[in-house]
């Protein structure tokens, strides 16, 4: 098939290309900075700048390059600094994800293109009730924090508006294996701290193997949204000490919930210390997917373990 793949040169992007053009199928990759361009024709793909938020030039873009299947992963990420609303840091991607999605899917209508797979989340979404680990089917959060609304508005307007077009949203679990990966730095500084026990359950993905999920999804018919996730969801208590091990860092320290509530907001705790995992048998299943890293424990050794120790003074 012909790819047209938004956000080409983003985390997963990146990753992406190689692998569909392994498959046989030809890629023609998005990019917003000109800088981009040279990267993603290294990679074997057809470089073309692209703004997703612009929506005649989106329409232009699909009719132009005839796609078979289109891709959305853009996402406004890079070095976004996290704090305690989300709401603020995710503001531009939350545009990319409710009028990016819409203007992507309008352009695709019209050109007649059927196969549409586009970027979603697992974490922090699910509600905080009933066991730790969370289907498809389960319910998402009724009643998010005040400082996630806006993102969780945004991420259920993506699922909805793509499975209702016959695509498939893929709710991807947290993301690590990048060179600039954001968790690295606070836990080798131990300013990610295990909040309260350190019950609250996250469910993560290499970049490698969620690239390998979303390759399949293009392949595959029908739609639906599908937990891209590893086999082991894991409370903050056994997942972050792991990390910071593999980092050569110091074990990470711990707070009082009420603390963490000062530090961080009330909101972040909240999602924090009741958060569910997902399951990624769906995806296993029916798109015939097998990962490389099964866990977080081999997946943070290869992506880190030949990290050089903080020094002593860090």
């Amino acid at each position: 098939m012909r790819v047209l793949v938004v956000g080409a040169s983003g985390a997963i992007g990146v990753r992406l290309v190689p692998q569909l053009i392994e498959r046989g199928h030809e890629v023609v990759g998005t990019f917003r900075s000109s800088g981009n361009a040279p990267r993603l024709s290294a990679l074997g793909a057809e470089p073309m700048a692209l703004d997703v938020l612009d929506a005649p030039a989106v329409r232009r873009a699909v009719l132009d390059t005839k796609p078979d299947a289109i891709v959305h992963q853009a996402t406004a990420l890079t070095d976004v600094r996290f704090g305690r609303s989300l709401d603020r840091s995710f503001g531009p991607t939350n545009r990319l994800r409710t009028e990016g999605t819409d203007n992507l899917l309008a352009a695709a209508d019209k050109a007649g293109v059927r196969r549409f797979v586009a970027q979603s989340f697992a974490s922090y979404r699910y509600a905080r009730e009933g066991g730790p680990v969370k289907t498809e089917d389960d319910r998402l959060d009724p009643d998010p924090p005040a400082m996630a609304r806006e993102t969780n508005i945004a991420m259920s307007h993506l699922d909805q508006v793509v499975t209702a077009a016959g695509g498939i949203a893929l709710r991807y679990g947290g993301f690590y294996g990048a060179d600039n990966d954001g968790l690295v730095k606070p836990v080798r500084k131990r300013q990610f701290p295990i909040i309260g026990e350190g019950a609250g359950i996250s469910s993560f993905i290499h970049l490698d193997d969620a690239a390998c999920a979303t390759a399949l999804a293009v392949e595959h018919d029908g739609a639906g949204i599908y937990n891209i996730v590893d086999d082991e969801p894991a409370p903050m208590s056994e997942w972050l000490p792991a990390l910071a091990k593999a980092l050569s860092a110091k074990p990470p320290r711990h707070v009082p919930v009420w603390l963490a509530g000062l530090i961080a907001g009330k909101g972040m705790v909240m999602m924090a210390v009741g958060s569910r995992g997902a399951s990624n048998e769906k995806a296993k299943r029916e798109l015939g997917w097998t990962l490389r890293y099964p866990s977080w424990r081999q997946g943070f050794e290869a992506a880190y373990g030949q990290a050089k120790p903080v020094s002593a003074g860090a």
